[in-house]
């Protein structure tokens, strides 16, 4: 990154520039970004730290300075965890059990994914007052262009970037990551670096950075391709960085030329605000293994509620169904279909995906099932029923007034009767 006098400063608590190199000469704060090119970049990453367990130590200070793992059941996975359990060993995907038994005093909680959605909201809302080129990729990151906004905010990105993540921590008492850089992947390689709270700068000194580094921390790089560089002798990014199209061609395929290009920080996305959430899904690791219908369906409807809140809240309609299935094997069973028509309905997703389920339950038992929505399209082409379908309109009114009653009462406050758990002796 350079340490000349003319390297620029920003401090990261009162925005003040200078050349210094360890504290700020304004307010005396350490926490600086120095970058040569700090001023002139505009593509920038934000991803919200720990964002679950952020949200639930937020509105429950008392866990602040302890192990938070947001999961659920003995037999689940870790959703995610913050930091202080990170110290432990615990890490997103983990198994609960091996989890716990890395870090036994951690307090755990389950999802409450209608809480994470209001406050990706409220972010997702503070970073559009950034720049209109705004693209979600997830409930928790997204990218930024603030190309042009320097006369808006009469600041430059850095500047703008710094103030909004102060902005995030004071209204809404959690804090975001920021990578800095000229395209979309060296943004989110930037902000990968020094999480929590961080701010990381990559510019025309990013592929000497990268080179020495596993090619495995490259974005689209998984274990089995991995495991095919290293046949072929690479393992650093700066030796697939080295190849040209045609050896990378020769080597790697018709995926090869792009490969070596992004190893050495190229990248020509754009970011683009159209929609590209592709589906989204509700599952569940059962305490004990099932291979009842019944059971199976009293779980499915649970997760069709879910999946129905779920696609409610983000604003999108299903016009596809998958269920996912797990045996005690952990071998993976997904069937998919789609729908006659889009649908935001717990009924409707239920009633398609019990008709994939039914052939299924044959006396297999089952560790986990999940639903996933498809397809996804504007929620204003869905449920809209015809002249052969006046139910559909009055159940879509029905569910409305749910959802107003259990917003205002609580989730509790409205329950189907095939939610309520079965009385002994009863069918």
């Amino acid at each position: 990154m350079g340490s000349g006098r003319h390297v620029t400063t920003l401090c990261r608590d009162c925005d003040g520039l200078s050349t210094a190199t360890t504290t700020c000469p304004a307010c005396g704060s350490a926490r600086l970004v120095r970058h040569p090119q700090l001023l002139t970049l505009h593509i920038a990453h934000i991803d919200c730290d720990a964002f679950y367990a952020s949200v639930e130590k937020r509105d429950r200070p008392e866990l602040r300075d302890t192990p938070v793992i947001i999961g659920g059941g003995t037999r689940g996975v870790v959703a995610t965890c913050c930091y202080v359990a990170r110290l432990y060993g615990v890490r997103s995907a983990m198994p609960m059990f091996k989890a716990l038994a890395l870090c036994p005093n951690a307090t755990i909680i389950r999802p409450n994914m209608a809480k994470y959605v209001e406050v990706s909201r409220h972010i997702r809302t503070l970073m559009e007052a950034l720049t209109p080129l705004v693209q979600p990729l997830s409930i928790d990151e997204a990218v930024l262009d603030l190309s042009g906004t320097e006369a808006v905010h009469n600041a430059a990105p850095a500047i703008t970037l710094n103030r909004f993540a102060r902005k995030v921590e004071q209204e809404i008492s959690v804090t975001v990551s920021i990578g800095l850089a000229a395209n979309r992947l060296l943004a989110k390689l930037a902000a990968e670096r020094g999480k929590p709270r961080g701010f990381f700068v990559f510019g025309t000194e990013a592929a000497a950075t990268l080179a020495p580094e596993p090619v495995r921390s490259l974005p689209g790089i998984g274990p089995a391709l991995a495991k095919k560089l290293e046949s072929l002798g690479i393992t650093r990014i700066g030796q697939l960085a080295a190849l040209n199209d045609r050896a990378a061609r020769q080597k790697l395929g018709d995926d090869g030329p792009s490969l070596a290009a992004r190893a050495r920080g190229e990248d020509v996305r754009g970011v683009n605000i159209e929609r590209d959430t592709k589906s989204i899904s509700a599952e569940t690791t059962f305490e004990a293994d099932i291979k009842s219908l019944a059971e199976l369906e009293a779980h499915l409807w649970r997760l069709s509620e879910k999946l129905g809140q779920r696609l409610r809240a983000q604003n999108y309609a299903a016009g596809g169904i998958t269920l996912k299935l797990k045996t005690t094997a952990f071998a993976s069973r997904t069937r998919s279909q789609r729908l006659a028509n889009p649908t935001q309905l717990p009924e409707t997703l239920f009633e398609a995906a019990r008709e994939l389920l039914r052939p299924e339950a044959c006396g297999t038992e089952f560790r986990l099932i999940g639903i996933g929505a498809s397809s996804l399209i504007d929620p204003a082409l869905a449920d809209q029923g015809d002249l052969a379908d006046t139910t559909t309109p009055r159940r879509a009114a029905r569910q409305a007034a749910i959802d107003k009653l259990r917003d205002r009462f609580g989730s509790q406050a409205v329950t189907h009767g095939r939610a309520l758990p079965k009385s002994p002796g009863s069918k």
